[in-house]
């Protein structure tokens, strides 16, 4: 009987690498969806937000008005960064994260199929509102999750 052992575990280092390869490609994919969002939103807030949500005023206040509704996403950013990183510890970190970006993905789809001011009156910038704040409040959480979840797979 030969005394060599043969060990079938891979190398620790291969592992811990291919790991944190793939916790800062999901980061990393994380941020282009949010950047890409938030390029998205910036440009139709500009040019058409201000006509479809808000023509009852000046086309200068439905502009600012439809910029104020981009505001309101960065207010609840902090809040769901304290709220997904305290679940994150309790119940893990990549299911919270997954969480986010559902969450963010479906707020930005039911964005581009809400229907105008005309079409539904004041409820149409009241679901703008809406969404936006769960937009942000879901981006915080993810910017935060994704950033602990780098580090600790590094």
């Amino acid at each position: 009987m030969d005394s060599t052992l043969i060990s079938t575990r891979p190398d620790e280092r291969t592992v811990s690498l291919s790991r944190a390869r793939r916790a800062a490609l999901g980061s990393f994919a994380g941020a282009v969806v949010d950047w890409y969002d938030f390029l998205l939103y910036g440009i139709t807030a500009a040019l058409v937000f201000n006509r479809e949500f808000f023509p009852q005023v000046s086309p200068a206040m439905g502009t600012l008005a439809a910029f104020a509704t981009f505001g309101v996403g960065f207010l609840f950013r902090p809040l769901g960064g304290v709220i997904f990183g305290h679940f994150g510890d309790r119940l893990g970190r990549k299911r919270m994260l997954m969480l986010t970006v559902w969450m963010m993905g479906i707020a930005t789809a039911l964005i581009g199929i809400l229907p105008s001011f005309s079409t539904i009156g004041w409820w149409a910038p009241i679901l703008l509102v809406t969404l936006r704040a769960i937009q942000g409040f879901a981006v915080g959480g993810e910017w935060g999750g994704a950033a602990l979840l780098s580090v600790e797979s590094a």
